[in-house]
């Protein structure tokens, strides 16, 4: 209506060229006009308010009623409730007592497990020790055994060399007899010379390697029983130093046993204040 009223109001003067720019200036805006229109629909939707959130509701509680008539003991209340807490207490006090006899016990147990053990590995020393002992006793009387032997024998050679040289000298005093019977019967034949020359050389050739061979023996002898002497002293040794390496052993092991169980055995003492 308001460009009907602009168009009659406009003086019938207005050139062409200003009529046609008032045309296009009407088209742009009804254009436009149809673009808004267009655009109105996918515009986005407009929230929705919000509502309130409605508030928790807090049950009140009521207050206890009191009977009429009658009178609330406060100090009833409170002894039922110290006796409450007075059996709680007593009740872990029986947990706390009955759990540390356990313990106890099981610590006593362990104890007579480790002296049982420590009395096994004593008398297991001991039987090895007996053993040892008895062995030690019949090394000592095989030696003392091989030593008597060896003086039986050592006398029966000096008897036997004595009996040597007692028969050498009276074969000696012998002969001595017949070179002196010889020589006083100088004047006897050539032939009998030569006859009784041969029985001297023959007689001492038959003395003298006789003599050498039995001292010769008797050498060898001696040789033997001081080869003899020399090995049963140096098994003696042999023995004496495994023994004494074994026990060198045994002792290391024991303080090892023991440093190891020093160190694990903790603060707990059978019969003292434990905790």
């Amino acid at each position: 209506m308001l460009q009907e009223e602009g168009e009659a109001s406009i003086p019938v003067t207005m050139s062409e060229e200003e009529v046609e720019y008032e045309e296009e200036q009407q088209e742009e805006e009804e254009e436009h006009g149809e673009e808004e229109v267009a655009e109105e629909p996918e515009s986005a939707p407009e929230p929705e308010e919000e509502r309130p959130r409605p508030r928790p509701v807090v049950p009140q509680l009521a207050p206890p009623k009191i009977p009429e008539g009658e009178r609330v003991d406060f100090d009833d209340i409170h002894r039922k409730r110290m006796e409450k807490d007075l059996l709680e207490l007593q009740t872990l006090i029986d947990v706390h007592f009955e759990q540390r006899k356990k313990e106890e016990e099981e610590l006593v147990g362990l104890m007579q497990r480790i002296e049982s053990r420590r009395a096994e590995r004593a008398e297991q020393q001991r039987v090895r020790t007996e053993k040892e002992r008895e062995r030690q006793a019949k090394l000592a009387e095989e030696k003392m055994r091989k030593e008597e032997e060896e003086a039986k024998k050592r006398a029966e050679d000096d008897a036997k060399k004595k009996k040597v040289l007692s028969n050498m000298g009276a074969h000696f005093g012998g002969y001595l007899v017949k070179v002196s019977y010889l020589e006083k019967n100088k004047r006897n034949t050539g032939k009998d010379g030569r006859v009784n020359l041969l029985v001297r050389e023959e007689y001492l050739h038959q003395r003298k390697p006789q003599h050498s061979f039995s001292l010769f023996r008797e050498k060898a002898k001696e040789m033997h029983n001081w080869i003899e002497h020399l090995e049963s002293e140096k098994f003696d040794l042999m023995e004496k130093f495994k023994r004494q390496k074994y026990e060198i052993n045994v002792l290391y092991n024991r303080i090892s046993h023991a440093q190891k169980f020093k160190k694990g055995a903790g603060k707990a003492r059978l019969g003292g204040r434990w905790k």
